[in-house]
């Protein structure tokens, strides 16, 4: 996300010269890459001017520590002004009350409200363990109602059926739902209310009538990012009508320039709580005002990073293939599927890259990026060989390789890329077991670029 602030962001370091303090000499140039960044990332003025003077404030007579130079102690600066920028008094959400905990999603049409929903129940099922409830409030969008309806299957919680008594009436079902969901014990009920085009005044009164029924213990406002300053204004319009507890900021992998991420908190009080990062029903994220700054600053986020990874790996399987390897029994292409499997839960090439440094972002560009589809294709491919040509894949020889590409629907040449990108991971196995991480990381640098390393990367 953010790529253009991200870039901006990342020259700062060089920017800042001078010796062992910061002065406003040598912050002059630095405060006006910040500025611009902030002005094209379409963050309201009047938290680029805030934000600028705060900076200022902190970074003059900062003493740059030895080890530093004043480029990357300015950095510092920025990221700890980003991060009260951004920062939350009550992050995550507070689902301590008398259950049911009742959450009311609020928004423009078009945000991903109901996507939103099916993401937010998902993540309390698996993550908390709540028995969830969704409930659909929109009455006027077609086939609202049945969208819902079929996220709540696929992320395996309840869907409440409105009854004939409440008919069309929004806060009558959504009253009606709360009282259900109390006599089934449900934890956590989550009301998908409706949008409109542009914020009005029958959809501001029906939204507060709901709250005034179910009396939420979450209102969470839905917007879309890329909106910029608008998605600030009409954050600000509901707040005054609904009293908002959190923002969720969908579309964060699209082509947002992130400045309503740097001015909803300023400007409305209201704290982001999620972020959405892709259209998958996994791609919702909370939101940690820390790991964004670092994001922003191109320094990556390597903690999502690590959670990402621990709720993908399965680590029975992890372990079996670190005991297989070190007994120099070898890595089949079984194995080299089962990570290419790995990698697709954690979000893909793409997720993974878009949480590491910006420096590895953009080698991976320079080489020609990541090809997604290509993962699919090698995935396909290794589909198309029998169980004995995965583990002895020395078997596969011309007359196999025609049978596996026609299988599979490629040409040979791509069997034979796979089947190249599978030795290379298998010599780096090899090493890694005979000789620990430093003859690992030797066999790295010694491949050409980033090609043909990693599965998906051309």
């Amino acid at each position: 996300m953010a790529n253009q602030l991200t870039e901006r962001f990342a020259r700062l370091v060089k920017t800042v010269r001078g010796d062992a303090r910061l002065t406003e000499a040598n912050l002059q140039d630095a405060l006006r890459e910040v500025r611009l960044a902030l002005i094209e990332a379409d963050v309201a003025l009047p938290v680029v001017k805030a934000f600028i003077d705060r900076v200022k404030t902190a970074a003059l007579g900062d003493e740059v520590a030895t080890s530093l130079s004043p480029g990357q102690a300015f950095v510092g600066v920025v990221h700890r002004e980003l991060v009260a920028l951004m920062r939350s008094d009550s992050p995550g959400l507070n689902l301590a009350v008398t259950p049911p905990a009742v959450i009311m999603l609020a928004g423009l049409q078009g945000a991903g409200k109901t996507t939103t929903a099916g993401k937010l129940a998902r993540m309390l099922r698996i993550e908390q363990k709540k028995k969830v409830l969704l409930v659909p409030c929109d009455v006027y969008r077609p086939a609202a109602t049945e969208q819902l309806r079929t996220l709540a299957t696929q992320v395996e919680v309840a869907f409440y059926e409105p009854d004939a008594a409440s008919g069309n009436d929004p806060v009558a079902i959504a009253k009606a739902s709360i009282e259900w969901a109390r006599s089934r014990y449900f934890d956590v009920v989550i009301v998908d209310t409706a949008g409109r085009l542009a914020v009005d005044e029958a959809m501001m009164q029906e939204a507060a009538q709901i709250s005034a029924a179910i009396k939420p213990a979450e209102t969470l406002f839905v917007v879309d990012a890329m909106l910029g300053q608008d998605a600030v204004n009409t954050t600000k319009a509901f707040n005054e009508r609904l009293t908002l507890t959190g923002v969720v900021l969908t579309k964060l992998d699209g082509d947002s320039r992130g400045g309503a991420a740097l001015s909803v908190r300023e400007i409305t009080g209201v704290p982001i709580k999620f972020t959405g990062v892709s259209e998958k029903l996994d791609g919702l994220e909370a939101f940690y005002a820390d790991r964004m700054a670092s994001r922003i600053l191109g320094m990556g986020d390597v903690l999502s990073l690590v959670e990402a990874t621990a709720k993908a790996v399965d680590m029975e399987a992890a372990q079996k293939l670190a005991a297989k390897v070190k007994s120099g029994k070898g890595f089949d292409l079984e194995d080299f599927k089962q990570q290419i499997g790995q990698m697709k839960k954690m979000g893909g090439m793409a997720g993974l890259l878009d949480k590491m440094p910006l420096e590895l972002q953009q080698a991976a560009a320079k080489s020609g990026g990541v090809d997604e589809k290509q993962v699919a294709r090698m995935e396909g491919i290794i589909n198309s060989m029998t169980p004995l040509e995965r583990r002895k894949p020395d078997l596969i020889k011309a007359t196999r390789k025609r049978r596996i590409a026609m299988g599979a629907g490629v040409q040979v040449q791509e069997v034979n890329r796979l089947l190249t990108q599978f030795e290379q991971t298998q010599t780096m196995m090899k090493k890694f077991s005979q000789g620990g991480m430093g003859k690992l990381m030797r066999g790295l640098s010694g491949m050409p670029g980033m090609k043909g390393r990693i599965p998906g990367m051309r």
